[in-house]
């Protein structure tokens, strides 16, 4: 009853928000993206006047631009509001996945987290002797002669592959930017730290991508004190998706994403 009472200090809350999946534009799967977290995390961050936002992370990361869009979103309400967030790891902040790490002020770890991959890929898969020998022919027109580019059922083209990695170094700089300008002085200066290499647990906090190894609860607990309170804030399936109307392109979601986590033996 004394929630009721005036004058009464509520013990402090702190606002959870689950980033769990793959980074990508489209709502197919378990994606993470800025249209569909918006109203999360603007709940999150101005509901209850949280004392912190805590983000509990589980990604190995996607789209460079959706990752960017979250995390600024992130910064944005954090000091709109003047709130501290506290990034959480689970299995896996690699990529996107610690672009999205780097929204938090501190970064926490579990002994056994994935951490890093700062870098840039592309991958995809050649088809061009597939369908010669099945006496496929394949028919292009384009206005303008960069429109088709990295045609899988074309042979690569070296001009291609060079644009490309033009491409790739001008998103590596900005992440790189990004990690410097949000871990400063932290960072070590270990010349494999923007190499796409990956850490895991302790050392991902000898290296500056982390400030050390806690669990949320007990954590917040520390900062806080006992009586802290939690509120769960993340994305809900509709119900068509949970009654499996969208199956064929939620198994498609599914594989891509598992295919991101297994790049890191997940």
């Amino acid at each position: 009853m004394k929630r009721w009472i005036p004058f009464i200090k509520k013990p402090p809350m702190v606002a959870v928000i689950r980033l769990n999946g793959a980074i990508a534009s489209g709502g197919r799967g378990n994606t993470l993206n800025d249209a569909g977290l918006a109203p999360i995390i603007e709940r999150a961050f101005r509901k209850a006047k949280p004392a912190a936002v805590a983000l509990v992370i589980n990604s190995p990361g996607g789209s460079p631009a959706q990752s960017s869009l979250i995390g600024a979103r992130i910064r944005r309400l954090a000091e709109e509001r003047d709130i501290k967030v506290y990034a959480f790891v689970e299995d896996v902040a690699a990529s996107g996945g610690y672009w999205l790490a780097c929204a938090a002020d501190e970064i926490w770890v579990d002994p056994s987290s994935i951490v890093g991959s700062i870098g840039v890929i592309y991958s995809g898969f050649g088809f061009h002797d597939f369908i010669g020998k099945h006496g496929v022919e394949r028919r292009v027109h384009t206005a303008g002669k960069s429109k088709s580019m990295l045609d899988p059922f074309r042979p690569e083209n070296p001009k291609d592959i060079a644009r490309l990695q033009v491409w790739q170094q001008q998103i590596h700089d900005t992440f790189i930017d990004h990690v410097k300008s949000r871990r400063g002085a932290r960072l070590s200066d270990n010349p494999d730290l923007f190499t796409g290499d990956v850490w895991v647990g302790a050392n991902s906090i000898e290296v500056g991508l982390a400030d050390g190894v806690a669990h949320i609860v007990p954590k917040m607990k520390e900062i806080f004190g006992d009586k802290v309170r939690f509120a769960n804030y993340g994305q809900k399936r509709s119900l068509f998706q949970r009654i499996g109307a969208s199956l064929a392109s939620d198994a498609l979601g599914i594989a891509e994403e598992r295919a991101l986590y297994s790049r890191f033996g997940l």
